[in-house]
């Protein structure tokens, strides 16, 4: 583990990459300690409010060690256009109470990092009811961020494990599971998974919903690391070590699980890594069609459906803050993933 860290910080764009990512969990994991207001409050004065910007300086150049925001002003209802009072100010405050919450959902608290007592404080502005864009990008953290790591869990488990057995026992039991992973990546994947979640109600809870995608997710993308993983297996079996094994009477499943699946795990880290981004975009392309987390529960995917208008891109510039944050997250991925494969790499590893 050490070489790997060592051969990442050499790298300087996925050592990078790998700070974006912690950074990001650790804000999911602490999103409603963090974001200033709940994913679903909503104010309904203050719709396609701007960000509101952050000062130390007055407008009349006076320095203020609190940090505070300018009042704004609804002035256009129809067109959504704001107007700034220099004249009423709000101070920032840290860890000011507020809306009730569970730390870690398991401490209630009122606490939130930072906050206004009065009036309202938009980091990346508020969508077309009022609801601050930050805070719900917080909140979809947990949804979008989760969803690649359980997916990817689930899926190379299921993968891995039907790879082993195959390429273990070779034969009919090979034929009939390699066949029945051809068959799965033989249907276009963005249209299998619309089919598969067509099949369940649209009424779903959006805890249903979460797990839902989870399965269907990991259901399309075992099929493909099945088909290497066989592979690898197929040369794997013919190593000393698991002859030995068979010699002092282990069993099938357990050469497979303790010997042969052990030895694919510096693959399957490399695979898992650049494969969370697909999962990421499964996600938010079901939410975005509707079809995923529904409202008022945030995820990225479904607070990209109010940038579906070019009238409100063009006007409301912020609401695509939850597409720049998909980019930054599945850029990451893929330089770490890329680091990761250079790293466990012997021959490229040389040249590091």
């Amino acid at each position: 583990m050490r070489e790997i860290l060592y051969y990442i910080k050499k790298n300087k764009l996925a050592y990078v990459s790998l700070y974006v990512l912690g950074i990001l969990y650790f804000l999911a994991i602490f999103a409603d300690f963090i974001a200033p207001y709940p994913y679903d409050i909503q104010h309904r004065d203050t719709p396609y409010h701007p960000p509101t910007q952050i000062h130390f300086f007055d407008k009349d150049g006076n320095f203020h060690l609190r940090p505070f925001v300018y009042k704004y002003e609804l002035v256009d209802p129809v067109f959504k256009k704001y107007r700034i009072d220099y004249s009423t100010k709000y101070p920032i405050y840290f860890f000011v109470k507020g809306e009730k919450h569970y730390l870690l959902g398991l401490i209630p608290t009122n606490v939130h990092l930072f906050g206004v007592k009065e009036g309202k404080i938009f980091l990346l502005g508020a969508d077309n009811l009022g609801r601050d864009i930050f805070s719900r990008l917080l909140y979809g953290a947990r949804i979008s961020l989760s969803i690649g790591i359980v997916g990817v869990l689930l899926s190379f488990s299921i993968g891995a494990i039907i790879g082993g057995i195959s390429g273990y026992f070779g034969g009919r039991i090979d034929n009939i599971l390699m066949r029945l992973s051809e068959i799965v990546m033989s249907f276009p994947g963005f249209y299998l998974m619309l089919a598969l979640r067509a099949i369940f109600p649209i009424t779903l809870s959006s805890v249903q919903v979460y797990f839902l995608i989870v399965v269907i997710l990991s259901f399309i993308g075992w099929a493909g690391l099945a088909r290497v993983i066989r592979g690898m297996v197929l040369s794997i079996r013919e190593q000393e070590f698991v002859l030995a094994a068979k010699s002092y009477g282990a069993s099938s499943l357990r050469i497979i699980t303790r010997h042969i699946i052990p030895n694919t795990f510096s693959y399957l880290l490399i695979a898992a890594t650049l494969s969370i981004p697909g999962y990421i975009l499964g996600e938010s392309a079901l939410s975005l069609l509707g079809l995923g987390i529904q409202e008022p529960y945030a995820s990225w995917g479904n607070m990209l459906a109010a940038a579906r208008s070019i009238s409100a891109i063009s006007n409301y510039p912020w609401i695509l803050a939850p597409g720049i944050t998909i980019f930054i997250t599945i850029l990451a991925f893929n330089l770490l993933g890329d680091a990761l494969r250079d790293a466990l790499d012997p021959k490229l590893r040389k040249n590091l």
